[in-house]
């Protein structure tokens, strides 16, 4: 018999400005069109969408009609089983509003089956046996059961789309819909209790009713839509669930302010709670202070081979894990190395070629061409070539990115110029690295801006109302003279928040141009920070030696060969985990107390306005880790991984 849930309004006084719900949705009614994920949202949680290299064979539902607060609603619910190419479809089930069940189907699966997932999909062999529905059957009569204006409902949609190889662009995930705070997501059975107020993939029954489920998901969806987000808040889901989660451990559930409070203590308090032990595998030498705690299991290894073998067996067993290896410190002529080849990489990146101009170009025009786009340190005519061609280089990465996206191929002075980065050893990979920059979770929330003016702040402030989640405004100011440059940064709370503004800024009333960051600020702090000799003068740069002679030139018992070979051990380790782990990683670097703060100070020569940057999570670290695993020690690498709670998105750093 499963325990009644507490009522929390009556026992804790909830600030619903602050519920994830309602800064999400605000307190009003919201309409079927709001709850839709947008095609951002849908980027992100990894719905399978037209045109994505991963979806190639994916069949598209008919969308042609127009979405309306009327379209009809469509719950669909999937079961899986494990097969020798992976998941695989084995039941679908799909109900229209009302609750009518118009699709439920048995699906042989074309690879072989290896587990049936029998627990939780409630398929066994024998059920299986007789069916002869083939995936594509259950396809084509989607595509004719669904008309052109269906919007679906599911929990953890992309999922069952995945496993029906489908693409449809009008969804409401109820596991997104019901937003939770840290990117975490409630179960579908939590939210069936408490909202619904019925019980569902109880523990008596023989796996889940996909029926069940997608009926549950509409319901939902609909009580959404017709209570709003408020209704939803006053009900503090996450207190609620803190609560079940200690009941279901078999500790005795707290009052809720009780519950409420339980969000701010340390990893190593909250998986007590749970009655849960965290997993420590280090070299006998490396054992700190952690090892002790009384909820701890350490494994002390003789060798960084023996922690990685432990790691491969011990880390799917516990629900947190940290593993640390040991590298022998880098020498400092090797780390300067390191650095300055680092800073000149990141010189090329932010420089460009120009060209072809004619001879008679205007070189003022073109310096404010460039200018326009970001600071220029230096632009220099080069006349190597047949025609001349300008070299540019910027103080930022953002500022070379949007002169290469917005003027490569286009018409200047009457000739089709080519806008290019130049190719060395030290650029080859950087368009990847660019994508990889921007999808970076420092850089998702923040956009970069030139153009801006001194009275830039002002104007923004009068117009605020348009920018909805702003977070911070970042102006850096010339540290010689005071006065502040042409561009800045502005950090939102979400992506979509980001992009709109970005579309507002850059439109015809106001006149900048700008793009999604690729910096994060540390990175500017760290550039600085370098010697100055390590500048290389003018825009002659020199490539150093080659990776491979640089190889060829060290002995096999080189730290830099060591590091290189342990992160691809790392890397093997990290790929044989399940889906869904989280990993962190630190890398060797130089020591500092401030590696693992959430919210840095305002740089210097930088102002900040309004809000400081979020915490990125209300775990107390300091209080889960020593002092001395905080400092980030030369040599030192440090993985932590957690398993994914159910609907919730895989993710790494």
């Amino acid at each position: 018999m499963e325990g009644s849930l507490p009522s929390s309004s009556s026992e804790v006084s909830i600030n619903l400005q602050n519920d994830p719900i309602v800064k999400k949705y605000g307190s009003k009614k919201v309409s079927l069109t709001r709850c839709l994920l947008t095609k951002e949202e849908m980027k992100t949680y990894h719905f399978p969408l037209q045109g994505f290299p991963d979806c190639e064979n994916f069949v598209p539902i008919k969308c042609c009609g127009s979405i309306t607060n009327n379209s009809p609603l469509f719950g669909l619910d999937c079961e899986m089983c494990l097969t020798s190419k992976g998941r695989e479809l084995t039941r679908i089930s799909l109900v229209a509003e009302g609750g009518c069940c118009v699709m439920d189907e048995l699906v042989k699966p074309d690879n072989k089956i290896v587990d049936y997932l029998t627990s939780f999909s409630g398929i066994t062999k024998k059920i299986l046996n007789p069916v002869t529905t083939k995936l594509k059957d259950v396809q084509r009569q989607l595509k004719a059961l669904l008309p052109p204006n269906a919007v679906l409902v599911g929990h953890s949609l992309d999922l069952d789309l995945r496993a029906l190889k489908m693409i449809h662009p009008y969804v409401i995930d109820t596991s997104l819909l019901y937003v939770r705070e840290q990117g975490r997501r409630f179960k579908l059975k939590f939210l069936a209790k408490v909202i619904l107020g019925k019980d569902i993939q109880c523990p008596d029954r023989f796996g889940h009713d996909a029926t069940e489920d997608a009926r549950t998901a509409l319901e939902l969806a609909q009580y959404f839509l017709k209570y709003g987000p408020k209704k939803i808040a006053e009900l503090n889901l996450e207190a609620l669930a803190s609560h079940q989660e200690l009941e279901a451990a078999g500790l005795e559930p707290r009052n809720t302010a009780e519950v409420v409070q339980q969000l701010n203590t340390s990893v190593l308090e909250c998986l007590d709670s749970v009655g849960q032990k965290l997993l420590f595998l280090t070299r006998e030498a490396d054992a700190t202070e952690i090892s002790s705690s009384k909820n701890c299991q350490t494994i002390k290894c003789l060798s960084n081979k023996e922690v990685l073998e432990q790691a491969r067996v011990e880390v799917p067993l516990f629900t947190f894990s940290i593993v640390q290896f040991s590298l022998e410190p880098f020498p400092p002529n090797l780390s300067e190395e390191m650095s300055k080849r680092m800073k000149i990489k990141w010189m090329e990146m932010s420089t460009v070629y120009a060209g072809p101009f004619s001879k008679n170009c205007n070189l003022r025009a073109l310096n404010r061409l460039f200018e326009s786009f970001g600071p220029v340190l230096s632009v220099t005519l080069t006349l190597e070539s047949h025609q001349p061609h300008l070299c540019i280089q910027y103080e930022v990465l953002e500022g070379a990115q949007l002169a290469i996206e917005s003027l490569d191929g286009s018409l200047v002075e009457g000739t089709c110029i080519k806008v290019q980065r130049p190719v060395t050893e030290l650029t080859l990979d950087c368009d990847i690295l660019v994508n990889e920059l921007e999808q970076d979770s420092e850089n998702r929330g923040t956009i970069y801006l030139s153009g801006v003016s001194e009275t830039f702040k002002e104007h923004l402030l009068q117009q605020s109302s348009l920018f909805l989640g702003l977070e911070a405004l970042i102006l850096p100011k010339d540290l010689k003279n005071g006065k502040q440059k042409n561009y800045c940064f502005l950090r939102f709370k979400t992506f979509g928040s980001a992009h709109r503004a970005l579309g507002i800024l850059t439109g015809k009333n106001w006149k900048l141009k700008g793009r999604h960051a690729l910096t994060p600020r540390h990175l500017h702090s760290w550039l600085r920070g370098l010697p100055p000799e390590s500048r290389p003068p003018g825009l002659r740069v020199i490539p150093p030696p080659s990776e491979q002679e640089a190889v060829q030139m060290l002995n096999l018992d080189h730290p830099k060969i060591a590091a290189w070979r342990w992160g691809r051990k790392i890397g093997k380790l990290y790929h044989s985990l399940c889906s869904g782990t989280l990993c962190l990683i630190l890398l060797p670097g130089t020591e500092s107390p401030q590696v693992l703060r959430l919210s840095p100070p305002a740089e210097q020569g930088e102002q900040e306005h309004g809000l400081c940057f979020p915490a990125l999570c209300n775990l107390s670290f300091h209080d889960a880790i020593q002092p001395e695993t905080h400092q980030h020690s030369t040599g030192q690498r440090t993985l932590l991984s957690k398993d994914k709670p159910s609907g919730s998105q895989e993710s790494s750093t």
